[in-house]
């Protein structure tokens, strides 16, 4: 048996907290860095005023295979949402939602503009592919966009439209319905199997839950990697750390600028998210809320208190927006999301005082930086050095927690610790 190896790895985002997990659970020493003040990576929670404020705007899907198997749920304190979303279109909310779980909207479901009735029978078609693993069999080719997974389908314009365009492009932060259908099918299936929830304490919850489960300090914050020499890094301080096995749990950009890589990157999907205070709920219920008009600024609007009361002080309701608006020039996006949604909840909108407006640039990976076939390549790049993150697998939560428990299983496998 080869010597047990001490481990660095570099970040402490989801798929780091998940690697470092995995290998001290296995008795192996690690030490994660992490640039930032703060664990989670794009996954963390900010107290602000008594309000729980996610970076950017986040949910949970209970569905996610590797996050069953990783962590507890009742731990986290699970507040669901509605199994659906309703679409605001030709001035009014239409509910879409899913059968199984709420048969008491199939009456206006039915009824509802939002595609034909023959479209609904098809929804029920595709829910039962996506959860036997069928859907990319149907276009025979796990790599063909979203949007000819829906044609083949044969759903009508009007359901692409109004309901798979703006509530996909809030999942996948792109619009033109490009994702693979391999990652669709993923996401969707999580969709299928479970609810779509915040956590009580927020989604910085997840990362919080997962460090607990590590030695005293294991973590080190505000220890930003400059480059790796060797078996070594050497930090933006100056200082030199070395380690017999590292492991590279960064985005795909920083992996690359740390590996010396010189290539250029592709445009990460990026996402803008405004929190408003309000006195009020201007929808009851855990509902989100999809732009189907597809028009001004507003993509999704989720009073997230209704969800989770936790998220607001007593008496207040917290309101995310998320919107169109990436290059970060729109100095008052603030008044024109409130003037769009003025349209849509009337006076009550001029009551609310915005909080912060985050603008994620990074907040999902590239869409071509995410390969099936990083899915069944070796974490292993050379001797020592291992990669993971959610760009490794399908570029969401659950591919970061897996990546990192497949670095570390690499790494044990690798010195016959497995």
């Amino acid at each position: 048996m080869a010597a047990i190896p001490n481990v660095l790895i570099i970040g402490a985002g989801l798929a780091g907290l998940a690697c470092a997990r995995r290998l001290t659970t296995a008795g192996l020493a690690c030490t994660v860095l992490e640039a930032s003040d703060g664990i989670g990576g794009r996954v963390r929670t900010d107290r602000v005023e008594g309000f729980q404020l996610d970076r950017g705007f986040q949910v949970f899907l209970t569905g996610y295979p590797e996050a069953q198997e990783m962590l507890s749920y009742p731990a986290l304190g699970l507040r669901p949402f509605h199994s659906g979303a309703l679409i605001r279109h030709a001035g009014r909310f239409h509910v879409m939602s899913d059968p199984f779980r709420r048969p008491q909207d199939v009456p206006q479901m039915l009824l509802s503009p939002i595609g034909t009735l023959a479209d609904k029978f098809r929804m029920l078609r595709l829910r039962r592919d996506t959860l036997r693993q069928h859907l990319c069999a149907v276009t025979k080719d796990p790599t063909r966009p979203t949007r000819e997974v829906l044609q083949a389908y044969d759903f009508s314009d009007a359901l692409v439209m109004h309901f798979f365009r703006p509530f996909l492009s809030g999942v996948f932060l792109e619009t033109e319905l490009s994702t693979p259908c391999w990652i669709f099918e993923l996401v969707w299936a999580a969709f299928c199997r479970g609810v779509t929830a915040l956590p009580r304490d927020g989604m910085g919850a997840i990362a919080q839950q997962l460090a607990a489960t590590l030695p005293p300090g294991t973590i080190r914050v505000n220890h930003a990697v400059r480059q790796i020499q060797g078996a070594s890094v050497v930090l933006e301080s100056g200082e030199s750390l070395r380690a017999d096995v590292l492991v590279v749990a960064t985005d795909d950009a920083t992996a690359a600028r740390l590996r010396g890589e010189h290539r250029s990157s592709a445009p990460a999907r990026g996402s803008v998210t405004l929190y408003f205070d309000a006195p009020a709920a201007p929808q009851r219920g855990p509902w989100l809320m999809l732009n189907g008009e597809n028009d001004g600024v507003v993509r999704t609007v989720c009073v997230l208190s209704e969800a989770a009361p936790s998220y607001a002080p007593p008496g207040r309701a917290l309101i995310s927006v998320t919107t169109t608006e990436q290059d970060g020039t729109h100095s008052d996006i603030s008044q024109a999301v409130q003037r769009h949604l003025q349209s849509w909840f009337r006076s009550q909108v001029r009551e609310w005082r915005h909080l912060r407006t985050d603008r994620i640039q990074r907040a999902l990976p590239p869409l071509d930086a995410l390969s099936t076939g990083n899915r069944t390549t070796s974490p292993r790049m050379a001797a020592g050095l291992y990669l993971c993150g959610d760009y490794r697998e399908s570029g969401t939560l659950d591919g970061a927690l897996l990546s990192g428990r497949k670095a570390a299983e690499a790494i044990l496998a690798d010195y016959g610790l497995s």
